[in-house]
C-alpha cells in the first residue's frame, strides 16, 4: 500500500469506525477519544494529540465538519476544508483513526465510540466536556491536557491578517 492510500484508510466513516472499534475491543485495546476543529495544523495540535495517544492503545479524532466549524466560528472559516484537515491528522503516525462529524458537538460519535479515555485541552472543566456522562457511566476517564502556550488558529490567523 503506498504511503497516501494507508493516510486515507485512517479516515473513516461511522460504519467503517463502527467496525475498527469492534475489532480493537476484542483485541482488548484501550481506546482514546477526542475531537476539534483542527484548521490550521500547528506545534500545539500535534503536542496535544501525541499527549492524548499516550492515554492508551488507539486514537481516534473526531473532526468537525466545514458546516458544523462554520456554525461555531463564523462564516470566515474553516480555511482549510474537511478532507484537507482529516487527511492532515491522519498523516500523523500516533492517530489511528479520523472521523468527520457534521454535529455541533461529537455526543452522537462517542456514544459509538464508547471511549475508555476521552480526552480535551485543560481550557475545558473534565465534567463540562461533551461525553463526559457518556464515559463515565462506563467507568471511563475524563482528561484535559495543557495547551502549549500562543499556539492557536486563531492567533495565527491574527497574525496573518496583521502582517
Amino acid at each position: 500500500m503506498q504511503m497516501l492510500d494507508f493516510i486515507r484508510s485512517k479516515v473513516l466513516d461511522t460504519a467503517a469506525l463502527r467496525r475498527k472499534v469492534s475489532v480493537w475491543r476484542l483485541q482488548s485495546k484501550k481506546i482514546v477519544f477526542t475531537n476539534g476543529c483542527f484548521d490550521i495544523m500547528h506545534l500545539g495540535h500535534v503536542d496535544y494529540l501525541a499527549k492524548a495517544s499516550d492515554e492508551g492503545d488507539v486514537l481516534i479524532v473526531g473532526v468537525n465538519s466545514d458546516a458544523s466549524i462554520k456554525k461555531l466560528k463564523g462564516p470566515h472559516r474553516p480555511i482549510n476544508n474537511e478532507e484537507q484537515r482529516s487527511m492532515l491528522i491522519a498523516s500523523l503516525h500516533f492517530v489511528d483513526a479520523v472521523v468527520i462529524f457534521n454535529e455541533d458537538t461529537p455526543y452522537e460519535l462517542i456514544k459509538t465510540v464508547q471511549p475508555d479515555v476521552l480526552v480535551k485541552g485543560a481550557d475545558y472543566a473534565p465534567e463540562k466536556i461533551v461525553g463526559y456522562d457518556i464515559v463515565t457511566a462506563k467507568g471511563g476517564r475524563v482528561i484535559t491536557i495543557e495547551l502549549l502556550p500562543g499556539y492557536s488558529t486563531s492567533l495565527i490567523e491574527e497574525r496573518v491578517k496583521k502582517s
